[in-house]
């Protein structure tokens, strides 16, 4: 079989569309899972019983469900339940928020944790309140061990939103699924979404270097 790439480059347009999609809904769901994660992952770390029992139960019910799973319920059973209307890009955006949250929750509580005990006893020992001994002395050196699993995390985030062709977001797996149902140039089409997502990831990834030589961790 000929590797015709002219097929690339006429699908090209679409696919990047698809990829702008995907960047998308990586970023708005990274900085509302970030948000989540640091919330839960600190009750998780200093709430009393019962914050840490609430933590415990969101990262235990999202990490024993796959992402499939979650963001199914969310496009289809939770419109039945809560009587919401949600849409697959809200649905895609708001499973990656809930599932990337619960592991950025245990990042987030191992960091902190790690940190020795003796920073946070002097902070208040000095009458600073504990909101800001957590932001202003244990947060930037938890921050800077969290920094490389946190990477991590966003880069397997990124990859989870080719899952969400279950609901027909039109991201760039789903943009290269209807590109070859069209065409059938499998090798071809299947080639230049690969390729994309590794420019994607890899850019990611640099950022991400350069973030954690900026903070000396490398």
């Amino acid at each position: 079989m000929d590797f015709d790439w002219l097929v690339i480059v006429d699908a090209l347009p679409a696919l990047l569309q698809g990829a702008k999609l995907t960047v998308l809904i990586t970023v708005a769901g990274l900085v509302g899972g970030s948000l989540v994660g640091l919330l839960f992952g600190l009750m998780r770390a200093y709430g009393n019983r019962l914050f840490s029992s609430i933590g415990f139960a969101y990262v235990e019910l999202v990490r024993g469900t796959p992402i499939v799973v979650q963001v199914m319920f969310i496009y289809f059973a939770l419109p039945m339940l809560a009587h919401i209307r949600v849409d697959p890009m809200t649905a895609a955006v708001t499973a990656i928020i809930v599932n990337s949250g619960a592991y950025i929750a245990e990042i987030v509580r191992g960091a902190f944790l790690s940190v020795p005990k003796g920073l946070r006893e002097a902070g208040l020992a000095l009458g600073v309140p504990v909101w800001r001994v957590l932001a202003f002395v244990i947060g930037p050196v938890a921050f800077r061990r969290m920094t490389p699993p946190l990477g991590n995390q966003f880069i397997v985030s990124l990859k989870d939103t080719s899952l969400f062709i279950v609901i027909g977001v039109g991201e760039l797996t789903r943009q290269g699924q209807e590109i070859m149902a069209a065409n059938f140039r499998a090798v071809e089409i299947w080639s230049a979404v690969a390729i994309i997502y590794l420019c994607l990831i890899g850019a990611l990834t640099l950022a991400l270097r350069m973030v954690e030589k900026r903070m000396r961790i490398l």
